[in-house]
């Protein structure tokens, strides 16, 4: 199964979904992981009920970040700027599919951090991306 959930990982790195830049966007924030250099952009246009029309994201990573973001963006359309903001760590892991270890949370969570961050308009609060802790708790959710 995880050589399943990998394919569908190297398939989002190298095409990744939602890839570019909205022009005149409603919301839009960047951020970088430090750790190891990835970077992210995302724009997110609102319809008039004040949720995702349209959401794009550019910049550069490792596989990981780039799937990450690319399946995340794909689930977000129709959600509510609060609903962006309530989602949990956990749900970007269930799109992925695979046991992430703690050294790579930080890739994996750098676009719920960037789409959370520009729906708030300013820096998202972030705790624990996984520095410290036990990897298994976090993929908890993954397990058969």
């Amino acid at each position: 199964m995880d050589d399943l959930y990998r394919d569908q990982i190297l398939e989002h790195y190298k095409r990744p979904h939602n890839f570019g830049r909205i022009e005149n966007p409603d919301l839009e924030f960047e951020d970088t992981n430090p750790f190891c250099g990835d970077e992210q952009h995302v724009t997110v246009r609102l319809d008039e009920g004040g949720r995702v029309a349209e959401i794009a994201f550019e910049g550069q990573g490792c596989a990981i970040s780039t799937a990450a973001t690319s399946l995340l963006t794909d689930e977000l359309i129709g959600k509510s700027r609060e609903e962006l903001l309530r989602l949990p760590k956990e749900f970007v892991l269930d799109l992925l599919g695979i046991e992430i270890s703690a050294t790579r949370m930080k890739c994996a969570m750098l676009g719920l951090k960037v789409v959370k961050s520009a729906g708030l308009g300013q820096p998202a609060e972030w705790e624990d991306e996984g520095e410290t802790g036990d990897p298994a708790e976090a993929t908890a959710d993954l397990s058969p």
